[in-house]
């Protein structure tokens, strides 16, 4: 199932200190990501009958069905903005004229009460399926910039959601959970090289990999030989100076929400801390945070504020 997918994340979706109300949308909201992602990379467990249900046409071996299943689960995403807003307030891209009636995806038709509760716009939500759009076309990334650049559609518009949801947005957190965003995405691409690589993706700048002398063979290899180690310990630097210049937004917000920032922030220093632990080899296996140290920076990032 695609939300059984939360409990495999470096963070907490949405843990149970939160009201029910609020662990409701952070549910919505991963919920739909996890749909947009495995449509995008063709993990769902039955594409034929979602994209039935979407009225999108042709079979999932065919070169375009994925592309096609984004364009429908988009349509579906206007009908759920056009059910709370109307057609003219839900106008944000250019395929709503599309899409009448009402989400036909019960992850999408999850979003309805998130978008009649909270001020939230469909932009957020295009980007995260534009991300996947890019990566049926984009297999490589040439400059630590393409890839940042990339970042900004898979994974910040989902920070600037949870700040959305809080009623929270301002220019300065969203400065600051872009940073974390980034960050987490960034880490998750160090703990996923293999699989990326199974998929025909490499998400590690090409410019690096030369730099450090690492080739697409040495990726594919069982374990890490010391250039590749020596890369991945480059991009996770990279990685925790972004978190650290994003840790400061959790001492912005108070209370219940602080607690969640410092819970998602403390969740990619701890993958960090794990990928260091295992050396920098993250072919051989997948570095998971330890629990327990990750409640122990939670703490620690609640208390200090960053």
């Amino acid at each position: 199932m695609t939300l059984d997918k939360a409990d495999l994340e470096n963070f907490p979706v949405a843990p149970a200190f939160l009201p029910a109300a609020w662990r409701g949308d952070l549910m919505a909201v991963y919920g739909f990501a996890r749909l947009i992602d495995d449509a995008g990379d063709g993990d769902l467990a039955d594409p034929a009958s979602v994209a039935h249900l979407l009225d999108v046409p042709g079979a999932p071996e065919d070169a375009d069905f994925r592309l096609d299943l984004l364009d429908g689960l988009e349509r579906d995403l206007d009908r759920a903005f056009a059910t709370v807003l109307g057609d003219d307030r839900a106008q944000g891209g250019t395929v709503l004229g599309t899409a009448a009636g009402e989400p036909r995806h019960p992850l999408i038709r999850g979003l309805v009460p998130l978008i009649d509760r909270h001020a939230v716009t469909p932009e957020p939500f295009r980007r995260l399926i534009e991300a996947n759009r890019v990566d049926q076309a984009v297999t490589r990334y040439p400059t630590w910039d393409d890839l940042r650049h990339y970042c900004t559609l898979s994974a910040d518009p989902v920070g600037r959601l949870v700040l959305a949801l809080a009623g929270r947005t301002t220019p300065e957190r969203i400065e600051m959970s872009d940073a974390i965003c980034t960050a987490l995405q960034i880490v998750e691409h160090l703990q996923d090289v293999a699989e990326d690589l199974d998929r025909g993706r490499i998400y590690l700048p090409q410019e690096d990999l030369a730099t450090f002398g690492v080739t697409e063979q040495d990726l594919a290899a069982p374990a890490a030989s010391r250039e590749v180690r020596q890369l991945i310990a480059w991009e996770a630097s990279r990685a925790r100076t972004l978190l650290d210049r994003g840790a400061p937004l959790v001492g912005t917000v108070h209370g219940r929400l602080r607690l969640l920032l410092a819970g998602f922030t403390a969740g990619g220093y701890a993958a960090l801390d794990a990928i260091a632990a295992a050396g920098y080899d993250v072919l051989a296996h997948r570095a998971k945070p330890d629990k327990r140290r990750l409640a122990g920076r939670a703490a620690a990032l609640f208390a200090k504020g960053r």
